[in-house]
């Protein structure tokens, strides 16, 4: 079984270990790490020794690892169990007896520079990741969050994204640059709206700190929305994005597709009130994509993802898979739509829909059933003076 001890480090030109790790460190032979931490260690190496350099592919890294006998050392930034190498190591080779000897992280650097207590600080990576996992503490409004950042989420991205949705009235953005090296380290509390944030230099990282509690109603009015030509009509009403919101159970969903999303309102509310889905928007009218971003940047709903075009001929097959479906509009194709969908949802998923017409009532209840789905309720909904109408749900049963 092959040994291997993994070492945090900063990214201080002259790295301070404690003797434990000098020890490991003195009769190493074989050391692997990525290109800036051999800079750093290379003088502090045994004489002989060999380098493995961490570059993609991995998989040609690990072939190399499996041809080291005993014991083999690796660097890695800050801690190595903090969205760190050692993780990929654990999924690559669990077999592997790992020592992990690891040194503060970015974000807890960063937090100590502020002099800012970060017990509850919610750290998100968006090294080589979307934008996901921000978005969603956003959204819920966490306290404190940290993020991790890469060239293409950069400070000045993230401050961007902050803006375009109004979030920058509710946090305040810190940012660390090249932390743990005493010559060029920078720590700073930075105005999100100012040009300095093209100068930020790399590595660094970011954190927010909410100065004000967003508002986040359960249902938003009609009137908050911006409509079709004006059309109040053309809206999913309060009352009846609600219960079906109720009758989706998305907090128990990750994917929601919503068919005819029109001004975005329940792709909106179901953002709004579950962060964590993934919700995908699809409508044929292209005026509708303008409404869609008007109205998540006014309400803070970052990461709805919209397809312009008709469902029936999108390509669907490279978008997550829904455990979660709402039908809004379906132009008078509600039983193609049916068909076209149910191949891709999740076996359990759940499709709602609201009927207007007793006609469209029973076209959905035959359509499910024929597609092997399961009418599991029907709900009466009149509201104010509008006529009134069937909220719809249907499970996608799992083949026996």
């Amino acid at each position: 079984m092959l040994t291997c001890s993994i070492i945090g480090i900063s990214d201080s030109a002259t790295p301070w270990f404690p003797p434990e790790v000098e020890a490991v460190i003195a009769r190493g032979h074989t050391f692997s790490g990525g290109r800036r931490h051999h800079e750093i260690m290379a003088s502090q190496l045994p004489a002989g020794y060999k380098w493995i350099d961490i570059t993609v592919p991995l998989s040609d890294v690990f072939r190399q690892y499996d041809e080291v006998s005993g014991e083999f050392i690796i660097f890695a930034s800050g801690d190595p169990l903090f969205y760190g190498f050692a993780a990929t190591v654990q999924r690559e080779r669990p077999h592997w007896q790992l020592t992990i000897y690891p040194s503060f992280h970015s974000l807890q650097l960063l937090a100590h520079r502020l002099c800012l207590p970060y017990q509850d600080m919610r750290a998100v990576s968006l090294t080589g990741r979307p934008w996901d996992a921000l978005d969603e503490a956003l959204i819920r409004g966490e306290r404190l969050i940290g993020c991790l950042t890469d060239h293409h989420h950069s400070p000045q991205a993230i401050a961007e994204r902050m803006i375009d949705y109004g979030f920058d009235r509710y946090y305040r953005m810190a940012v660390g640059e090249r932390l743990g090296n005493a010559e060029s380290e920078r720590a700073r509390w930075v105005d999100m709206k100012s040009s300095s944030l093209d100068a930020i230099s790399f590595p660094n990282c970011v954190i927010l700190e909410r100065t004000a509690v967003r508002p986040r109603p359960f249902g938003i009015p009609e009137k908050e929305f911006h409509l079709l030509d004006g059309r109040e009509r053309m809206i999913t009403k309060m009352p009846a994005r609600l219960l079906a919101l109720s009758l989706l159970d998305l907090r128990h969903r990750r994917t929601l597709w919503d068919v005819g999303f029109c001004t975005g309102s329940v792709s909106i509310e179901a953002k709004l009130q579950f962060p964590h889905l993934s919700v995908v928007a699809f409508e044929v009218r292209p005026e509708c994509e303008r409404l869609m971003t008007l109205n998540a940047r006014r309400h803070g709903t970052p990461g709805i993802r919209a397809v312009m075009g008709d469902v029936l001929t999108a390509d669907l097959e490279s978008l997550p898979r829904p455990d979660a479906v709402f039908i809004g509009g379906h132009g008078g194709r509600l039983r193609d739509i049916i068909f076209r969908l149910a191949p891709l949802m999740q076996p359990g998923a759940t499709l709602v829909f609201n009927a207007v017409s007793d006609d469209s009532r029973r076209l959905f209840a035959e359509a499910v059933r024929e597609a092997g789905m399961t009418l599991v309720s029907d709900t009466r909904l009149a509201i104010d003076n509008h006529n009134p109408l069937v909220i719809m749900k249907a499970v996608n049963t799992p083949e026996s």
